[in-house]
């Protein structure tokens, strides 16, 4: 049985107002978490500077549509990171093993010791709060990838559309399943389905499980 003409135009303008309640909604909560949260950032940044080297690390990150942007993290890796990354990858089979399978290093070299406390607390990534407000990112969504990332791990089982259809998020399904711990085909599936089963309720309940998440620090580093 088809569904009435009136239901059908109620459930499509509610599709339409979607990506304008999310975005009214992230950039309220982003600068309202961001007033709040600037004392931190006076403390982390005079202790990531006492690391040395510079306080931010911008990396680049693909956003909705393909536009590339500046994904801003307190930094917690030494200046020389690539370096020590390259020569860690060649001299060691199983870390290249990992990499290749979570793009992350349990036991990783490059991590200074503020960045070790900052990972574990997801601290790092409050400067994100600046990339939601000025539309870069959203609250929630998919984990930011690179192009390489994307073109890896996206195209070949035809999510990158999904992946492009949405601003990355701060938080989402991956960092409340277990974050590293969860490897890279499963972390693609679930922002395949957050994309596709997008709601501000579902929004919100991840927000809150985030909290949870990053007390509990499971799969953090």
């Amino acid at each position: 049985m088809l569904a009435p003409p009136i239901t059908l135009r109620k459930r499509g303008l509610r599709d339409a107002m979607r990506p304008t309640l999310k975005r009214s909604f992230d950039i309220v909560v982003a600068s309202a978490l961001l007033l709040c949260v600037l004392p931190a950032f006076a403390v982390i940044s005079l202790a990531v500077a006492l690391d040395g080297g510079p306080v931010l690390y911008v990396h680049r990150r693909i956003g909705r549509g393909g536009r590339a942007f500046g994904c801003l993290k307190f930094r917690t890796m030494r200046p020389d990171a690539d370096r020590i990354l390259a020569k860690l990858l060649a001299d060691d089979p199983a870390a290249m093993a990992e990499w290749q399978t979570k793009r992350k290093l349990r036991r990783d070299p490059r991590v200074t010791n503020a960045g070790r406390f900052l990972r574990a607390t997801s601290l790092d990534e409050l400067p994100q709060l600046w990339n939601v407000i000025r539309g870069d990112m959203s609250l929630v969504g998919p984990r930011p990838v690179m192009q390489e990332e994307l073109d890896e791990h996206y195209v070949p089982v035809a999510a990158a559309a999904d992946y492009l259809s949405l601003r990355p998020g701060i938080t989402g399904p991956w960092q409340v399943s277990g974050r590293s711990s969860i490897d890279y085909r499963q972390r693609v599936a679930m922002d395949v389905d957050y994309v596709r089963n997008l709601s501000l309720r579902r929004d919100i309940v991840l927000l809150a499980s985030t909290v949870s998440a990053v007390l509990r620090g499971r799969g953090a580093y």
